[in-house]
């Protein structure tokens, strides 16, 4: 296997239900981070093709890249990417699970239940932003990870994602059609376009705040950090007061971390 000191080049991907989080590491820095769409049964041969496109933009060559360290909770895709790995780039990738060196605890019942990107959420959260802290990722769903002050990932909160909940409410309802998932003037919306806006955002910024308010009282740590990530973050970071950070890489930081703690190994 090629050595990352040596290139400095490592792969990162972050396998969710509706995106892919792609990031090239270049041993000081992220050179690269895309999104592309998740597709469950699209063939290896086309992610191949992505992985292609995307080493091509980084002006990357395929055999550059020393290490590929992946997460995944979509199970259909997690042995096509392995597979591709193996095939097209000559590596065995390093899939992260809860049998994977973290550096962190995990005391959480039955932790083979946890998904890859809530951990190497959590690791991230760890290593940059210290213990305790809470990550909220804006994705397919809100998950909301927690890090207690023994640097210890304690469990969570999963919650529908704000698309979900948009796409629910126009699916069920025969007169309420799509509309920006942004916030309208105001609370009270003059027509049923601003209506469902407030309903949405300012429903969902509720459910937010409500959940980290708990969530910190159970911690009863007052140094603790909020920090956001996912697509979405950036739509609600600038409503809720208790959000300290925005990390837009904070899962691809968990995967470099764990692939760095595990790479002698």
């Amino acid at each position: 296997m090629r050595n990352i000191k040596e290139t400095g080049m490592l792969l990162a991907l972050d396998i969710g239900n509706t995106n892919i989080h792609l990031g090239l590491w270049d041993g000081a820095r992220w050179r690269l981070s895309w999104r592309a769409r998740a597709v469950a049964d699209k063939m290896m041969d086309e992610y191949a093709i992505l992985i292609r496109n995307f080493l091509d933009t980084a002006a990357v060559r395929p055999d550059e890249i020393a290490a590929m360290c992946m997460s995944s909770v979509v199970p259909s895709l997690t042995p096509t990417f392995q597979e591709l790995a193996r095939r097209y780039l000559r590596l065995e990738p390093l899939t992260v699970s809860s049998e994977t060196e973290l550096g962190i605890a995990i005391a959480i019942e039955m932790p083979e239940q946890a998904g890859a990107d809530r951990l190497c959420n959590s690791v991230a959260l760890s290593r940059l932003f210290g213990a305790p802290a809470v990550c909220i990722d804006f994705g397919t769903s809100t998950n909301f990870d927690v890090l207690s002050a023994n640097n210890a990932y304690i469990g969570g909160v999963i919650a529908p994602g704000i698309r979900l909940a948009h796409d629910a409410l126009v699916s069920r309802a025969a007169q309420l059609h799509k509309v920006d998932l942004l916030p309208p003037p105001q609370p009270i919306g003059r027509n049923t376009a601003q209506a469902m806006q407030s309903g949405i955002f300012w429903g969902y910024v509720g459910m937010i705040e409500s959940l980290l308010k708990r969530i910190l009282s159970q911690l009863d740590a007052p140094e603790t950090r909020v920090v956001t990530t996912g697509g979405l973050a950036p739509l609600f970071n600038a409503h809720i007061d208790l959000i300290d950070d925005f990390a837009p890489e904070l899962t691809l930081d968990g995967l470099r971390l764990i692939y760095e703690l595990n790479r002698g190994t």
